[in-house]
């Protein structure tokens, strides 16, 4: 392994090896065709697979990324692990975008695990640099994915034709959001996106507390605290009502980092879902 890829398994927390071990039960019968894997620095079990399922190590992940950094040009800026290290991610920098006062940078997210959640995968991602609000677009998974199996092979050719795909759909987005701010919305669009996030029934009177749940309506009043302040940098505008909904997701749903949320959880779903829906509109 080469300094440098020590380093940047250091930087990102992903300085750690996957090991496996066969699965024995209380009564000592063991479990053939299974294996457990466990993480080797903490001993923390990750999941259990089938004996033909080969972890892809982290610095194998880092060594990939970093030739593909060579080839592309696109820098590794950082990383890390969800669920104790069962996810994990990779960000290569990739463009940048002025709209006002904002700057979006873009960033392409890989994300790997070691608990069969998902294959190898790369999507556009931007931080609203005015907010520090994150959003996350669909993950693309290779081609041909990445099967964990003994004889596995991941080509750096492959990676970068899939992080060209990704780049275009990076554009897609930039210029979607361009569109969003050059769009003005009205109350009935307010409340439509309002109630996807929240998951609300389409014929709720958001206004009548009757039909309302006394903790959404709390959550409510902080989202259009989130909302109404963006509107007002922004202006009264798509992207200024969509960046309401990425403030509350970033800032407000919870006191701790919610970047595995974005990816994988429900309200970064609804996020995207509203994204599109927005970008249908203009």
């Amino acid at each position: 392994m080469s300094t440098r890829v020590s380093e940047l398994l250091d930087a990102t927390g992903l300085n750690w090896n996957v090991r496996t071990e066969g699965i024995t039960t209380d009564s000592g019968i063991i479990l053939d065709g299974y294996k457990a894997l466990v993480r080797d620095d903490t001993n923390v079990p990750l999941s259990i697979r089938s004996d033909e399922y080969y972890p892809y190590q982290n610095h194998e992940l880092v060594e990939l990324l970093d030739k593909v950094s060579g080839q592309t040009g696109l820098e590794i800026r950082g990383g890390g692990s969800f669920k104790e290290g069962a996810r994990v991610y990779i960000q290569l920098k990739s463009n940048d975008m002025r709209l006002g006062n904002d700057k979006i940078e873009g960033y392409l997210t890989g994300i790997n695990s070691f608990d069969g959640s998902t294959s190898l995968a790369f999507g556009p991602s931007n931080i609203t640099i005015s907010c520090q609000n994150k959003f996350f677009a669909a993950f693309r998974e290779l081609q041909s994915k990445v099967r964990h199996t003994k004889n596995m092979v991941v080509r750096v050719d492959e990676i970068c034709r899939s992080l060209e795909n990704v780049l275009e759909e990076e554009k897609k987005v930039f210029e979607s959001i361009k569109r969003l701010s050059e769009t003005s919305f009205d109350s009935i669009i307010k409340d439509s996106i309002t109630k996807k996030l929240f998951n609300i029934k389409k014929d709720v009177d958001l206004n009548n507390e009757d039909e309302v749940a006394t903790i959404t309506r709390n959550k409510l009043s902080r989202f259009y605290v989130d909302l109404n302040g963006e509107i007002q940098g922004k202006g009264d505008n798509l992207w200024g009502l969509f960046s309401g909904i990425t403030k509350y997701t970033t800032h407000s749903l919870t006191k701790d980092d919610n970047t595995e949320s974005k990816m994988f959880g429900v309200y970064g779903k609804r996020e995207l879902a509203i994204f599109n829906d927005l970008v249908e509109l203009v």
